[in-house]
C-alpha cells in the first residue's frame, strides 16, 4: 500500500457481492473496508431474494451473468460445504403445462449446456409425477444442480473471512463522495462521525443504489453511468404443509423467472417472486396480488387452496437494460470503460447475483491487481 494511502481497498456497499469482493481482496493480502449505509450487511437486495443457487440456463453463452453463475454454482457449493453452511442442491423442475410452454424450455437447455451446466435431461410428464405427484405439466427440464441455501451465514462468513484477514465493515457509513487524486481517491463518508478516507482502490458495489453513488464520484463521465429501473419481486407464503420436494419454476417469460415454488425446511413453501417495476423503494406486498398468484401457481398445482396464500416479503432488482424484461448482462465498469484509474463500478447486478457473487468477486480483485501491478 502507498504509505499516505489510509486503506488499499474501500468498497461501498455490504451486500453479498461487495463482500464476495472484499473477501476476495483480503485473501490476496490488500487492506480493506467495506463501507454500508445501513446498520448490518445485506439488508437490502441481497437478504430480499429466493436463496436459489442457480445452475445457468438462462444467460446467452458468453456473457458475464453466464460465466458468473456457472462458476459462481460451483465455488459457492464448495465454499459451503467447507464451512458447514446449509446448501441443498435439490434440483429444479422447469415445467411446461402446455405445448406453446414447451418451445420456450428449449433455449433453456439449448444455453444450460454451451454454458457447461451438468446433468440436464428432459422430463415427460410420468417423469414429472414420480417425482412431483401434485405437479400437473406436459413436460420439463430437469437441472439437479440447482438448489438453496443460507445466505445470511454465507455473508456472515464472507465478513470473517474480511475481518480475520484485518479488514473491518463500517456500518451506518453513507457514501458522500469521491474525488481522485494521484494513485487513488479521496472518500468522503458520512454517519455520526463523517471522515475522510484516502484509498487505492474504490468499489462502487452498491446495488440498487450503485448509479446514484457513482454519480457522486468527480471526474466519472454522467454518460458513463446507466438509468437504473426497480423491478419488484413479491412473495407469498403458503400456510400448511406442501407437498414440493425440488424447486418448480414455470416457463419464462414476461421478465423474470417467473412465480416459482421455494420449498422450506419446515415442510411448508414460498411462491415467487412476482415481476413488476415499480419507481420507488416499497417493499409492502399487495394482499391484492394474491389473485393473480393463485391463477398463475395453479397452472402447475391445481390443488391449490388460493385461502393459504399470506403476503410474506418482497425483493427489489436493479435494472439497467433499455426493456426491463429482456436479458441485460451484468456490468463491471473499470479505468478501461471510464478512465478513472482505481474505480470499479458494478451496475446491474440482480439475478443471479447471490449465486455469482464469489466469483464477480474474483474477477474485480483479478481486474484491479492486474492493473495495479502493471
Amino acid at each position: 500500500m502507498n504509505s499516505s494511502f489510509d486503506i488499499d481497498v474501500l468498497i461501498i456497499g455490504a451486500g453479498c457481492v461487495g463482500l464476495a469482493v472484499g473477501r476476495a481482496f483480503a485473501m490476496a493480502g490488500r487492506s480493506v473496508i467495506v463501507a454500508e449505509r445501513h446498520a448490518g450487511f445485506g439488508e437490502e437486495t441481497s437478504s430480499r431474494n429466493s436463496e436459489v443457487i442457480h445452475a445457468g440456463l438462462y444467460y446467452p453463452p458468453g456473457t458475464l451473468k453466464a460465466k458468473a453463475c456457472v462458476e459462481g454454482q460451483r465455488a459457492l457449493y464448495a465454499y459451503c460445504a467447507a464451512r458447514n453452511i446449509r446448501a441443498d442442491k435439490m434440483g429444479k423442475l422447469i415445467v411446461a403445462t402446455n405445448e406453446d410452454e414447451v418451445a420456450r424450455l428449449a433455449p433453456l437447455m439449448e444455453w444450460g449446456q454451451a454454458n457447461g451446466v451438468g446433468g440436464l435431461a428432459w422430463l415427460d410428464s410420468g417423469d414429472i409425477a414420480r417425482l412431483e405427484p401434485e405437479v400437473r405439466a406436459v413436460q420439463a427440464l430437469w437441472s439437479p444442480e440447482s438448489g438453496l441455501f443460507d445466505s445470511h451465514s454465507y455473508m456472515l462468513a464472507l465478513l470473517g473471512e474480511i475481518e480475520d484477514a484485518g479488514g473491518a465493515l463500517v456500518r451506518k457509513t453513507p457514501f458522500e463522495g469521491a474525488t481522485p487524486i494521484p494513485g487513488g481517491f479521496e472518500v468522503r463518508l458520512g454517519g455520526a462521525e463523517p471522515t475522510t478516507i484516502k484509498t487505492s482502490i474504490l468499489v462502487l458495489s452498491a446495488g440498487l443504489n450503485t448509479p446514484a453513488v457513482a454519480a457522486a464520484v468527480e471526474g466519472l463521465p454522467s454518460a458513463q453511468i446507466p438509468p437504473v429501473r426497480f423491478a419488484k419481486g413479491s412473495y407469498f407464503k403458503h400456510s400448511g404443509k406442501a407437498p414440493f420436494r425440488h424447486l418448480i419454476y414455470p416457463a419464462p417469460g414476461g421478465g423474470g423467472h417467473g412465480i416459482h415454488v421455494t420449498p422450506e425446511q419446515d415442510g411448508s413453501c414460498r411462491f415467487g417472486p412476482d415481476f413488476e417495476m415499480v419507481e420507488s423503494l416499497d417493499y409492502r406486498v399487495d394482499p391484492a396480488r394474491r389473485d393473480m398468484f393463485a391463477h398463475s401457481i395453479q397452472r402447475y398445482w391445481p390443488k391449490l387452496n388460493p385461502e393459504r396464500l399470506q403476503t410474506d416479503y418482497s425483493g427489489i432488482r436493479p435494472k439497467i437494460g433499455a426493456d426491463p424484461s429482456k436479458f441485460c448482462d451484468f456490468r463491471i465498469d473499470g479505468p478501461a470503460q471510464h478512465g478513472l484509474e482505481g474505480l470499479y463500478g458494478l451496475y446491474g447486478i440482480d439475478s443471479p447475483g447471490l449465486t455469482s457473487s464469489l466469483s464477480l468477486g474474483n474477477t474485480v480483485c483479478a481486474l484491479a491487481l492486474g492493473r495495479e501491478d502493471r
